[in-house]
Order: C-alpha cells, then sequence, then structure tokens
C-alpha cells in the first residue's frame, strides 16, 4: 500500500511550514509526501476565477499561486528534506514549466490532478521524462479516462489511476468507493483512491477493497485558512488511517483458512458446551427436549450438538439436577 499525504498549498507560502509538515508526516507513516507546484505566468492568469473565495490577501486566484511559490532552490531543500525523513517527495505539476522545475529537484514519479487528466500537452511533458504517473480521475468520465490512458499506452508510460471525487468536502453520497473495481476491471492496473472527505473510515473502506494507494489532504488544523483545510485530515488522524491501513495490509497477507481450525482446539473445548440436566429425573424417565441444559465444558458429557440424539431414550438411573449426561446414563 502507497500512501500519500498531500500537503498541497496548506504550507501558505512558507518554507518553514512545508518543512514541518514533512517532518510530522514522516512520523504519521506515509509513504509519501506530496506538492502543489504552480508557477503563475506559466499556468494561470488574472482572469482565473476562485474555486473557493476563501482569501481576502490576495485579490486573483493568480496573485495566490504567486504567493504560493517556492524557488528551485527552494523546492531542492524540501526535495532533501523528504530524503533525511524518509518520505518520498512526490508533486503535481500544473505546467510545462513546473515539469522542467521538478526533472531538475529530481522526482520518481509525477501525480496527474484531476483537471488535467485530458491536457495532453502536460502528459507529452510528462511522456517524455520517461517517469510512470498517478491520475485523479475526479472530474473524469470513463470516455476521458480511455482518452488519457490510450494516450499514455501509446507512449509506453507506466501509470496508475485514483478514483476520487472532486468535491470539497466529499459528501458519503460521492465517495465512489464502487469504481475501485470498475477501474481494475476496466484497466488492469494498479488502482487507487483519492479522497477528499475529512473522515479516516474513507481510506480505510478503500483499503478493505484492496486500493494500492491512497490519497489525501493532510492539515495541522482543519479550522486553518486555506482552499482544502476543511476537506483535509489532521496529523492524528492520519496517524490512526495509517496503523489501521498497515493492519488491513496485513491481514491480506495472511489469508485464514476456515477448514482448518485445529489452532482452536483448546479453546474449542474451553468455549463450546456438553450436555447436562436441568432438573431431578428418575430412572426410566423418558427425556425430552425441557429436559436438557447444555454447559461448559465440552468433553464432560455428550456433546450438545447431539441433543437430538438422546431425545425420546430412557435414562438408566436415577439423575441429578445439573449432572452432565454421560452415554453411560442412557439404556
Amino acid at each position: 500500500m502507497f500512501i500519500i499525504a498531500e500537503v498541497g498549498q496548506a504550507h501558505e507560502g512558507s518554507l518553514g511550514m512545508a518543512f514541518s509538515y514533512i517532518d510530522a508526516l514522516s512520523e504519521a507513516g506515509v509513504n509519501a509526501a506530496k506538492f502543489q507546484v504552480h508557477i503563475a505566468e506559466a499556468e494561470s492568469s488574472i482572469h482565473e476565477p476562485f474555486r473557493v473565495k476563501f482569501s481576502l490577501q490576495d485579490a486573483t486566484r493568480f496573485d495566490y499561486w504567486k504567493r504560493m511559490e517556492f524557488t528551485r532552490e527552494e523546492w531542492q531543500m524540501l526535495k532533501e528534506r523528504c530524503d533525511k525523513k524518509g518520505v518520498e517527495f512526490l508533486a503535481s505539476p500544473f505546467s510545462n514549466a513546473a515539469v522542467d522545475l521538478l526533472e531538475k529537484v529530481g522526482v520518481k514519479r509525477y501525480k496527474i490532478g484531476s483537471g488535467e487528466v485530458n491536457n495532453f500537452l502536460l502528459l507529452e511533458k510528462i511522456a517524455q521524462t520517461g517517469k510512470p504517473v498517478i491520475l485523479s480521475s475526479g472530474m473524469s468520465s470513463f470516455e476521458d479516462l480511455d482518452e488519457a490512458v490510450t494516450f499514455l499506452k501509446q507512449r509506453k508510460v507506466n501509470y496508475s489511476i485514483l478514483q476520487c471525487t472532486t468535491a470539497y468536502p466529499t459528501s458519503p453520497e460521492n465517495y465512489g468507493l464502487n469504481v475501485i473495481e470498475e477501474l481494475k476491471t476496466r484497466y488492469g492496473v494498479p488502482i487507487g483512491y483519492s479522497d477528499h472527505s475529512a473522515r479516516i473510515e474513507t481510506c480505510i473502506a478503500a483499503a478493505a477493497l484492496e486500493a494500492e494507494i491512497l490519497e489525501f489532504h493532510a492539515i495541522f488544523d482543519r479550522s486553518s485558512f486555506g482552499p482544502d483545510a476543511s476537506s483535509s485530515l489532521e496529523i492524528n488522524e492520519i496517524k490512526q488511517l495509517v496503523q489501521a491501513v498497515r493492519n488491513i495490509q496485513t491481514s491480506f497477507g495472511h489469508p485464514v483458512n476456515k477448514n482448518d481450525n485445529s489452532g482452536f482446539s483448546d479453546l474449542k473445548n474451553i468455549f463450546e458446551k456438553s450436555l447436562a440436566l436441568n432438573k431431578d429425573l428418575p430412572r426410566g424417565h423418558i427425556l425430552k427436549f425441557e429436559d436438557l441444559e447444555s454447559k461448559k465444558p465440552r468433553g464432560h458429557g455428550i456433546d450438545a450438538k447431539d441433543f437430538g440424539k438422546v431425545i425420546g431414550q430412557e435414562l438408566a438411573r436415577k439423575c441429578e439436577k445439573w449432572e452432565f449426561l454421560t452415554s453411560d446414563m442412557i439404556k
């Protein structure tokens, strides 16, 4: 299971804050810390509208992207911090210029955001690097994905796909967990889940459905400033999620054989029961269902599962209440 925690824009343009996220996510046990590389001049314009009007300090969306930028040297520092902390530095580029920057910084793979799946100019640029990509399908129909997959296959790009719903935060009605299996069947590549629900159970459910990649937004505090804060997981939640997912992963690696219960022999003898009598009964009494009780442990009388075999049988001697019923007590 490859677990990606997306810092995105939660660093608010602060290099120190970005370092803090890397450190915290490393401690939480994720595999990768993901950033977004926005180069305002290459990607946006003053005409771009706000997805969520959250900022009073940025006059335009272009200004916001400008404020979020790091220099190449700063990105290199973030990559080195990830290396030091044992997490993969992962990033989503949103322009060809961002790909050039990331190639200089050094990345193993590229994450394609939902809005870029059919940006074939960007996909061509990434394909030329020869590196694998992870496609997020939040805004894509199967027709859109088919086109992108065909494009990547023609260029022999190794790819995987994430089921995603582009809604912030995503409500349970829109999780689309059923799509995980549909994607597996349709494309036959590693399939994962990208979450915006701000709930740990969503990714846990995806893990139980054998998603191979999980992605979610990270935030120190969900009440923080920013467009993704309300749809993010806090660090303590991420720790819980990672542990839960690792436990599920362990379980898949150790299938249980229900045809072999030999390991439970001692417990079966403790928890299973033997037949007993629930009243004093005279010699010659014909046993009825109403005369019987089951008592722990197993092995001190006739097994409780065999009660039907004793009904209608005659007692060979006088028996006391709560006495275990054994075969020698029956004629």
